[in-house]
Parts: C-alpha cells; sequence; structure tokens
C-alpha cells in the first residue's frame, strides 16, 4: 500500500509499518490502567492464566488502537491507503469475514423488489444478502468444462442471456474465482454490464492474492468491475475473519455503500483483525511476487510429484483454461480429483485426518487443498505424501467420470423470491414428503458452502436423495434444521 511510517527521529521505520500496526504495537505496550473496554482489559493473566493464549492478542479499535472517539484517524487512514492499492474510491475493513462485506454490498445496491442478474454457485452470504436487501435474482447458471468436469465462470453470452431477460437489472453479482479455482473473464463481462447500464460485483472473497504477482490475476476492479469483496483470511495472511469492501462510485453511490456497510458491522470492531488487514496487505505490496512465486511453484512441483504418483489422478493446471486477459484458473489453487483413480475422496479426509492432516475440502470425486505462502517445501511434500499413501491405505474401484460437485449441477425451479420464501409461514416435514414443496431454508454441503436448495425454490427429489446420501457418507451439511436431513422446513401451503 502507498505510505511510509517514520519512527520519532524521522528514519523511515523497516518492515510492515502502517497506522494500525504501529497502533496495535503500541496498544499492546501500554502499560496504564484503560477503563474501556473490552472487560478482559488485556489483563486476563491476573484473573485465569488458562485464558492468556486465546486472548493474547485482542486489541479492540476504540480506546485500543484507537481513542475511544477515534481522534487518531488510523482506521480512515489505512482504508484510504487500500483504497488507492485497489484503485477505488471507497474501501471498508470488516471483520466479520466476506459473509459481513457480502451482506454490505448487497444492501447498497437497490430497493427491495430491484432485480440483480447472480451467479447461482454463491456463497450463503450472498443468499442472506438477496433476502436482507429485497433484491430479486436472476439466476445464471454453472456449465461444466468439458476436459477437467469443474464448473466454469460466467461467459459473456450467458450475461448477454440474462440481461436480454432483465433489461432494468441494477447490478451483476459473480463469484470469481470459484471455489475450485476457475475464473469468470471479468473485462469482457463489465464490458457487457456497463453496456445495459448496470454495475458490476464480484465476490472476490477466494482472491485476495490477485494482483501481487505478475503471474496471477488481476483483481476485480483492475478488470473494470465496480466493485470487490475479498477474504483477507483466506490466501492472503489476515487474522481470521478479516475482510474488505472496495468500490468505484461512478455506478454505485457512495452514501448507500457506507449505510450499507454500517448496517451490517460491529460497532466494536476487533484492532487486531483491522491490523492483520492493514499488514497483510502491506506485506504482500511489499514482497509479494517473491512469496507468491514460491507458493506458486509449490504448487507446480506438488501436481507433478501427484502426476508421478498416481498414475491418472486429474490435477489441474492454468494451461487447461485459455482467456483473453490471461488462464481462467487460479495457478495457485490445487485440485486433486480422485475420480479417475476410483478412489473415494471421503475416506481419503478420513485417513488424512487420522494422521492430523486437514483438507480445506474434501467430497467423493476430488480433494481441494488450500496451498498459501506460508506453506514451504516441507509441508508440500507432506501434503503430497500422505495424499498418496491415504489414497492407497483406502483403496480403488471402478473409475468415475470428471463432473462437477452436486452444487454446481443445480438447475432450480424458482417459486418464491429469497426474502419471500424466508418470511413466509413455514412448516416441517419429512423428507419424503418434502419434493415439490417449496424450501424455507438453506441447505448447503460445506464446504463450498454454495446452496444445492434454497429458499423460494421448489425440492427436487433428486437433490434430497444425494444431499441424504452426502450426510450419511460423512458431509458436513450446513445451515439446515436438520443436518442429518431427516426433515425439511418447507414454506406453508
Amino acid at each position: 500500500m502507498d505510505g511510509q511510517v517514520v519512527s520519532g527521529d524521522g528514519a523511515p521505520v523497516e518492515g510492515v509499518q502502517g497506522p494500525l500496526v504501529a497502533a496495535f504495537r503500541e496498544a499492546q505496550r501500554r502499560s496504564a490502567p484503560q477503563f474501556t473496554i473490552p472487560g478482559h482489559k488485556g489483563r486476563i493473566g491476573e484473573i485465569d492464566p488458562e485464558l492468556v493464549g486465546p486472548l493474547a492478542a485482542d486489541q479492540p479499535l476504540h480506546g485500543g488502537l484507537d481513542t475511544p472517539k477515534l481522534a487518531r484517524g488510523a482506521l480512515q487512514t489505512s482504508e484510504r491507503m487500500a483504497a488507492r492499492h485497489f484503485g477505488a474510491d471507497w474501501c471498508r475493513f470488516g471483520v466479520g469475514g466476506s459473509t459481513q462485506t457480502n451482506l454490505a454490498l448487497c444492501l447498497a445496491l437497490g430497493r427491495p423488489g430491484d432485480q440483480v442478474i447472480v451467479g447461482r454457485a454463491l456463497h450463503r452470504s450472498l443468499f442472506s444478502g438477496l433476502v436482507l436487501s429485497g433484491l430479486e435474482p436472476v439466476w445464471i447458471l454453472a456449465s461444466a468444462h468439458r476436459e477437467t468436469g469443474l464448473p466454469l465462470g460466467i461467459t459473456p453470452s450467458a450475461l448477454r442471456r440474462a440481461v436480454a431477460l432483465a433489461p432494468e437489472a441494477r447490478a451483476v453479482i459473480l463469484t470469481d474465482p470459484g471455489y475450485l479455482g476457475t475464473l469468470s473473464p471479468i473485462s469482457e463481462l463489465a464490458r457487457v454490464a456497463h453496456g445495459a447500464g448496470m454495475a458490476l460485483v464480484v465476490d472476490q472473497a477466494w482472491g485476495a492474492h490477485f494482483g501481487f504477482h505478475p503471474g496471477l490475476p488481476r483483481h476485480a476492479l483492475a478488470l473494470g468491475a465496480d466493485a470487490l469483496v475479498t477474504s483477507v483470511h483466506k490466501t492472503g495472511l489476515g487474522h481470521t475473519q478479516a475482510s474488505l469492501a472496495c468500490a468505484r462510485t461512478g455506478r454505485l453511490e457512495l452514501a448507500r455503500l457506507e449505510r450499507g456497510f454500517d448496517a451490517t458491522h460491529t460497532t466494536s470492531p476487533a484492532g487486531s483483525i483491522l491490523a492483520s488487514i492493514e499488514g497483510s496487505l502491506e506485506l504482500m505490496s511489499a514482497r509479494g511476487e517473491e512469496l507468491l512465486g514460491r507458493a506458486m511453484e509449490l504448487v507446480h512441483a506438488a501436481r507433478r510429484q501427484l502426476r508421478e504418483a498416481l498414475p491418472g489422478v486429474g490435477v489441474p493446471d492454468e494451461s487447461q483454461f485459455p482467456g483473453r486477459d490471461g488462464p481462467l484458473f487460479d495457478p495457485l489453487r490445487l485440485v486433486v480429483q480422485l475420480a479417475p483413480l476410483g478412489a473415494d475422496g471421503r475416506a481419503v479426509e478420513v485417513e488424512m485426518l487420522r494422521r492430523g492432516v486437514a483438507l480445506e475440502y474434501a467430497d467423493r470425486d476430488l480433494l481441494a487443498p488450500v496451498v498459501t505462502l506460508a506453506d514451504d517445501c516441507g509441508t508440500v511434500r507432506r501434503l503430497v505424501s500422505e495424499i498418496v499413501r491415504a489414497v492407497g491405505a483406502t483403496g480403488r474401484g471402478s473409475d468415475r467420470p470428471l463432473r462437477p460437485p452436486l452444487s454446481w449441477r443445480v438447475r432450480p425451479k424458482v417459486a418464491l423470491s429469497p426474502r419471500e420464501a424466508f418470511f413466509a409461514g413455514h412448516e416441517r416435514v419429512a423428507w419424503q414428503l418434502a419434493a415439490g414443496r417449496v424450501s424455507a431454508e438453506l441447505v448447503a454441503p460445506y464446504p463450498p458452502g454454495i446452496p444445492v436448495l434454497a429458499p423460494g425454490e421448489v425440492v427436487a427429489a433428486h437433490h434430497l436423495r444425494v444431499l441424504r446420501a452426502a450426510a450419511r457418507g460423512g458431509a458436513r451439511i450446513a445451515y439446515a434444521s436438520d443436518p442429518s436431513l431427516g426433515w425439511l422446513d418447507v414454506v406453508s401451503e
């Protein structure tokens, strides 16, 4: 980010030292008693030493990194620095993950009843945003890559068809990159959206590293989007829950962005999370090419080693997804497709967990471990060896075709808007009786958190059967009132 911090004698300070990071360090050194919240006041060791670890880094913004009345303006200064980095007019740091920042942008886009064009492979937070805002979605459905079976991003032709169906829509909302690393041609989609008078908003939660290395995609604003959200804690170096939203105000109203953000943001933000956002951006700006270059080399090596050790395994890479502005696949994303081997990814995950190795995503057909700039040769070598060992230990069956998981294959039949279904009368029915009814709840295998059933959509018997089988196989069925799916909440008739 722009800006430089100097010490009291005017000499530049080395390392990450933006205003929030500097304020955090100062707060940690402070010895005078503070008569502000949080209740532990940094003195928990005098009450219960067991809680020192969980609370050691906790510093509030109000009365911690800044005065209770925010007289120093450390956060505002840091957000302005981040806005300059992204080429944005507005930027806010969130402490509720990209869930909160997605909700904020939804509230800023329009009024209840306004239409928005949305990619259906969206995170559940955007569904919640549609409920809160009353925006009505016009869905664009995912398609599959012929060679790898991975779900693809949104194409310009698909967006043009959606625009023709909803010419008065206020905005286009995309989730990009997708959970499995595929990308949409953002610059082309921006031209289509802008030509129709619509803003383009991108949930780029999995793209916090974009724009910090020439071998990586540029971030969404650099490609013409009007707003983006990113999870600094995912592929950046932020504290868990660290997120930011930034926007240009040519097609979006500054006051609405501010109101939307403030309506969803806590009035007691954690200064430690805010400082980590600033620190991550600063470090990536200063050393991104070095650190991300090493991480990409590790991923490339892991793909090569997996292909050698498990002949026939699917390990997609960017060369298979060409695009006008660069490959439409994140070079840092490692996807391991076990279907061609006949191996069961769920059993592989259990075996790996038994040995203490956790994966971000695993279903029957594929694994998606997350490799970041915090990894090194040793951690990635362990990852590869554990995958190979677990495949051998759990056995193989007949090979299976490559196709996207169910979350990306949903073709919804919409009966009510998400908001109408959320506030409608509900009743609980056994799963055998739910088919053909209108879902009142959101049901998503997690990860990836992409809904298979959503409020306002007609329940398909096939989807229920697949979800119940996944639950029996050990998958986490998130957000459902009954995670085992013995019953389902539906809209009352």
